[in-house]
């Protein structure tokens, strides 16, 4: 089984709002991310929240599971990420792991990323645009314990550039994997 770990416990300080819960399109930011891994065939869908949870956790209600992470004013992103394979099922052998700031990301995408994986087998893989790595990246059960053991101030990008000779690329032609929301401009020029 493969499952979807989705980022969301940022503070969204330079948006000046919760990011995750704007509006996009009929739902969410977050709604959106979401439901585009439920529509590419991912069943399991963890979101890590942190800033704004009560707000967060209500909003996501019973379309993902959810964990705190109580380290997300100091952890970045690593701790999110840390706190997200810790909980994984048994039966998960690989994970996607998503931005929850990333609405623009499409099915598409997380299928190719999938269908790679299951193609392959390759360990870790990351779709590139352009030669720029974004997101979903896959990471397979056999590299848990290596981000499981990193500490502050390594990062996830840490990870793939040590690892960056077993990287296996997915090109894709669109930007959306780079793309996500800090700033009410990002979300402005964005937003449907």
């Amino acid at each position: 089984m493969i499952s979807a770990l989705i980022l969301a416990a940022g503070e969204s300080k330079r948006m000046g709002q919760p990011k995750m819960l704007l509006p996009w399109g009929e739902t969410t930011v977050l709604g959106k991310v979401i439901g585009t891994f439920h529509a590419a065939g991912v069943q399991d869908v963890l979101v890590i929240t942190g800033g704004a949870r009560e707000q967060v956790e209500k909003a996501i209600g019973d379309s993902a599971r959810t964990i705190f992470n109580e380290r997300y004013k100091s952890g970045e992103m690593l701790s999110s990420i840390q706190k997200g394979l810790a909980a994984m099922k048994n039966e998960t052998e690989a994970v996607l792991i998503g931005l929850g700031d990333q609405p623009q990301i499409m099915e598409e995408t997380v299928r190719l990323v999938i269908q790679e994986y299951e193609r392959a087998g390759a360990a870790i893989i990351v779709p590139s645009y352009q030669f720029h790595r974004g997101h979903p990246w896959l990471a397979a059960r056999a590299h848990w314990k290596t981000i499981l053991n990193m500490q502050s101030p390594d990062s996830p990008r840490e990870f793939l550039n040590r690892f960056r000779d077993e990287i296996h690329y997915v090109e894709v032609n669109s930007a959306t994997i780079l793309q996500d929301l800090d700033t009410p401009e990002d979300y402005l020029k964005s937003h449907p």
